[in-house]
């Protein structure tokens, strides 16, 4: 099992006793306490934060081994040969330990107005995602793309113009790529459309992805498994091996001394983190509070459900002592 931090970066914004110096500070601690990886999210306007490749790149300056990821960046909202020529140099700076975690947008109102205001077409995400990280990851493992879709058309383009020794390249070839995945087939979506949706989902899980990516369903580890038999089914029929595909799951929780004392800090964090989906969403779906031996419990079943990497998100103002505290109290738990 690994384990990874979301270091927050939209808090800086909201708590005016975390600042982006403490942010810094925490990634270093973050690795000193044995975590895997760091992580940052990602949004223009509508959830504001601070930008996560620059981020990232001022944090691989504070850190040495743990992998450096983003849950999740909106890659259909950048032009993909600067998202390739940008990652490339964090992969560059940081020695090759980036997981470029991907995602289409959510269909929330405030990224609908972040397509709208950048010429995009919502309602194209999913092809705009798609055709994206194919260009994205040739460049990345061919040093150039010609390719020919329905939204982007490239002829033999290279961060090469001939006096270079070579194309511009990252330090892995390619650096890995989580494909975010929230799809069930339950819920508000016509059964036969989910479906649908899912098993897409799974095909651009298997060709385009090292690993997936999902969260938000914290009290369901059944659609995990769900999930995995369509993205297993999809990938045999494609002739396509993930059995060494990473199965990620970011999990926003809050340790305390009962499970009162954390659901009233988680509530209050996550309802200034996310005005407008908190309004919506059963809080309980976005991880566990409670104790320490609440949390362990919660791991242990999101585990055995196929789960092989966890992005913990603290929802508390305090971060330096969630993180502490889940060192100290869950994470030797888990280690052999």
């Amino acid at each position: 099992m690994h384990f990874g931090v979301n270091l927050n970066n939209r808090e800086p914004l909201i708590a005016p006793q975390y600042s982006l110096s403490d942010l810094l500070d925490l990634s270093e601690t973050v690795e000193s306490l044995g975590f895997d990886s760091a992580w940052v999210g990602d949004s223009l306007f509508s959830k504001p934060r601070y930008e996560a490749i620059s981020l990232l790149a001022a944090i691989s300056q504070r850190t040495d081994r743990i992998k450096l990821g983003t849950a999740c960046l909106v890659t259909s909202t950048r032009n993909p040969l600067y998202l390739a020529l940008e990652w490339a140099t964090l992969d560059q700076i940081s020695n090759g330990r980036t997981i470029l975690g991907a995602c289409m947008g959510n269909p929330e109102q405030g990224v609908r107005r972040e397509f709208e205001a950048l010429g995009l077409d919502f309602k194209k995400r999913a092809d705009i995602f798609e055709e994206g990280l194919r260009v994205v990851r040739e460049l990345w493992t061919d040093g150039k793309v010609t390719f020919h879709g329905d939204q982007f058309r490239y002829d033999d383009v290279s961060f090469f113009s001939g006096t270079e020794m070579g194309p511009l390249m990252p330090a892995q070839s390619p650096p890995p790529i989580w494909v975010v995945s929230n799809i069930r087939l339950t819920g508000d979506l016509d059964s036969d459309v989910a479906r649908r949706r899912l098993e897409r989902s799974c095909r651009r899980i298997a060709e385009l992805g090292d690993g997936w990516m999902t969260c938000c369903r914290a009290e369901h580890p059944e659609e995990v498994i769900e999930q995995l038999g369509y993205l297993r089914r999809v990938a045999d029929e494609a002739e396509i091996d993930v059995s060494g595909h990473a199965i990620s799951y970011q999990v926003t929780m809050n340790i305390g001394d009962s499970r009162e004392d954390a659901r009233r800090a988680f509530d209050g964090y996550i309802s200034q983190y996310y005005p407008e989906l908190s309004q919506k969403m059963d809080l309980s779906n976005w991880g566990p509070v409670g104790t320490p031996d609440d949390i362990i419990s919660w791991l242990e079943t999101f585990r055995d459900s196929g789960v092989t990497h966890f992005i913990c998100r603290f929802g508390d103002l305090e971060q330096g002592e969630q993180v502490e505290r889940f060192a100290r109290e869950v994470l030797p738990h888990f280690v052999d």
